[in-house]
């Protein structure tokens, strides 16, 4: 009988610690609980080599306004978004460069006819190579708007919206900060272009729009401000 009630304490307690450890712990799908919108999503490795040249990249770099009805797929967004902001390096570099590493720059993917990917708003996390949905609207129409009815903002199959947070880079340089945040956001905008070249893809940069309409059409941080509106779309 002494054998009975010790053995019964210990599996009341291991059943207990076990139902504990299961109410705890968190669930292992990947989702962002900004929003009831939110779900992190996975993108394709990006490739390292293409049959491109830089030369011929540069060479072929044009502004492009018109864009066939004609998906994008979700390997070119992951290529797109990399080729701005991806890592390439182990210490967290990235494809363009920052002044003081301190990367003010957030990259958003309005997506309206991408493969493989619901129509809505996300945000690029470089850190994971992955976008995090937050809204589920096709906001391609209200974007346009906000840019001042430039139809190339709602005929793209999808819009890279670039925004930044100065605040990074103030802390370190001071009054020097816009200019460096300014010439950032070039370097990232050329790098589309010429990714879009090796892509066979087009692109314009868009900087005529209404700063207020554009934070609140993609919901966007209160500490970010909007420098760029890129559409991408199939030539």
């Amino acid at each position: 009988m002494k054998k009975i009630f010790i053995i019964l304490p210990i599996a009341i307690y291991a059943g207990a610690a076990i139902f504990f450890i299961f109410l705890s712990t968190p669930n292992m799908e990947k989702e962002n609980n900004n929003s009831p919108d939110s779900k992190t999503i996975e993108l394709p490795e990006p490739e390292y080599d293409s049959d491109t040249s830089i030369e011929e990249a540069i060479l072929n770099r044009r502004s492009i306004r018109n864009y066939k009805n004609e998906p994008l797929t979700i390997s070119e967004i992951s290529q797109i978004l990399w080729a701005a902001q991806g890592i390439t390096d182990e210490d967290g570099k990235r494809a363009a460069p920052s002044a003081g590493a301190l990367y003010p720059i957030e990259i958003y993917l309005v997506a309206g006819d991408v493969e493989e990917l619901s129509p809505g708003i996300y945000k690029y996390n470089p850190g994971g190579h992955e976008i995090i949905r937050i809204a589920k609207d096709d906001v391609r129409k209200q974007l346009s708007s906000a840019a001042l009815g430039q139809n190339q903002v709602e005929d793209a199959a999808a819009d890279i919206v670039i925004t930044a947070v100065y605040e990074r880079t103030e802390s370190k340089y001071g009054e020097r900060a816009e200019r460096y945040v300014h010439m950032e956001v070039g370097h990232i905008g050329q790098n589309i272009y010429l990714q879009c070249v090796a892509l066979n893809l087009g692109t314009v940069s868009v900087g005529a729009f209404d700063d207020m309409e554009v934070k609140e059409i993609i919901n966007m941080e209160k500490d970010e401000e909007p420098l760029y509106i890129l559409p991408i779309g199939v030539i």
